[in-house]
């Protein structure tokens, strides 16, 4: 699916997004990804839903985002609260739904100028 927002003002906007790819600023990326207004995570290592570790999300509390939206592939999947602790201690909020909803709802909280991350699963 293909997605317009007329303006990003400088910002990474999600143009594009399908099974196992998603494009920020109509580049394509195929791994797993944290994608923020002003920048882009791309070593990020969880792999898959079910391997996700407390560290994964430690990596998301560093970023300090207000909100964070985790992308959990195809199938909407609800996190453990075990392995966000580093989010909830900082009384950051996780959003859990599929990577395609992460994808929309980042691009709305994105043009509102949010400082939001989306933790894709692709």
């Amino acid at each position: 699916m293909k997605l317009h927002l007329t303006q990003a003002e400088n910002n990474n906007l999600i143009t594009a997004y399908g099974d196992g790819f998603v494009d920020i600023n109509k580049q394509r990326y195929t791994q797993q990804l944290i994608v923020l207004p002003d920048k882009l995570i791309l070593d990020w290592p969880a792999k898959y839903f079910k391997s996700l570790t407390s560290q994964d999300f430690d990596t998301i509390s560093d970023l300090n985002p207000e909100v964070v939206l985790l992308g959990t592939g195809a199938t909407h999947q609800f996190v453990h609260p075990q392995l966000t602790v580093a989010l909830t201690a900082k009384g950051l909020a996780i959003e859990c739904m599929t990577t395609d909803a992460a994808c929309r709802t980042y691009n709305i909280l994105m043009s509102e100028g949010r400082n939001v991350a989306a933790a894709l699963i692709l």
